[in-house]
């Protein structure tokens, strides 16, 4: 039987995700839609859950949230919405409102013991200025909560560079993340994809020439590597913490091997992976999902 797996974007067809999501869906005899998350909206009538607007006649089996780190609660009510009417979900309302937000994923992995780089989460001027005394000074790395792909992720070298470019992205009403900055000339990055509790590949970053941040989008070299039996259980656990079906696991690992996890991504984009691994991670995912909602049937005897 043909499943329509519903992919929550605000992006385009032609966006690489998307457009390899849906081709994915395609191959396995299922149909891929993608859903607006500004365009079809929870209802409650009658005493019922329901959703109006775009692609409400034709609900999908299977969703997959995937507006990644700008996701606000108006999606994450839609995401619950989907959750209490029976919608199988990869990943689910909890995980999602969890990995959105870089501190509280921090928090909830560093209750579970794993390691995190050293962080304080300020909300106000004189919180930062103690932030960086209790790092040891600078440089230190100040970063949003909630921005995607290096965006909002700053490497502050004094107090005035302080004022000038931190200071100003401090909202109180969302704080901002003081980090203990790691050297990349002392350091090694890796991103692991987790899908369903095992890990699916790993690749090595290395920043582009000036830049501190490892990640694809800024131009990281990226190359497929094997992980050690520590680390690949590290990002398997990760991703368990936070809930997540589907999550890559962003970790650092400093002069003296001690490794840090430095996000959790429940969306991660999969371009990079594809081209350095060679693998088919559209795919995974998509028989994942088909996986999930099978799963779903037979718990409910159908």
């Amino acid at each position: 039987m043909a499943i329509r797996i519903g992919i929550i974007t605000v992006q385009e067809p032609a966006y690489h995700p998307n457009r390899r999501l849906l081709e994915a869906a395609r191959q396995t005899g299922h149909e891929g839609i993608l859903i607006h998350p500004y365009r079809l909206w929870p209802t409650t009538a009658a005493g019922q859950l329901e959703v109006t607007g775009e692609h409400s006649a034709r609900l999908p089996q299977v969703v997959l949230p995937r507006q990644g780190a700008q996701i606000g609660d108006a999606c994450l009510a839609l995401i619950r919405q989907f959750q209490l009417m029976g919608v199988s979900l990869v990943n689910d309302h909890d995980a999602v409102s969890v990995a959105r937000n870089k501190f509280l994923t921090q928090q909830v992995l560093t209750a579970a013991g794993l390691p995190c780089p050293d962080t304080i989460f300020v909300n106000d001027p004189s919180g930062f200025f103690h932030a960086v005394d209790q790092m040891g000074g600078y440089p230190v790395v100040a970063k949003q909560v909630s921005e995607r792909q290096g965006d909002g992720v700053l490497r502050i070298m004094n107090g005035n560079d302080a004022r000038q470019r931190a200071l100003p992205a401090l909202d109180r009403r969302r704080g901002l993340m003081v980090q203990r900055y790691l050297p990349p000339e002392k350091r090694r990055d890796f991103r692991a994809l987790v899908i369903g509790g095992g890990l699916v590949c790993a690749v090595s970053l290395i920043p582009a020439q000036g830049d501190f941040r490892a990640n694809y989008h800024l131009g990281s070299d990226i190359k497929a590597t094997a992980l050690a039996p520590e680390l690949e259980q590290t990002a398997v656990t990760a991703a368990a913490a936070v809930g997540c079906d589907v999550a890559g696991v962003d970790m650092m690992v400093d002069k003296d091997d001690r490794p840090f996890i430095v996000e959790v991504n429940y969306s991660p984009g999969f371009k990079g992976l594809e081209a350095a691994t060679g693998l088919d991670i559209a795919g995974r995912i998509v028989h994942f999902a088909m996986d999930r909602y099978r799963e779903k049937r037979e718990s409910m005897g159908l």
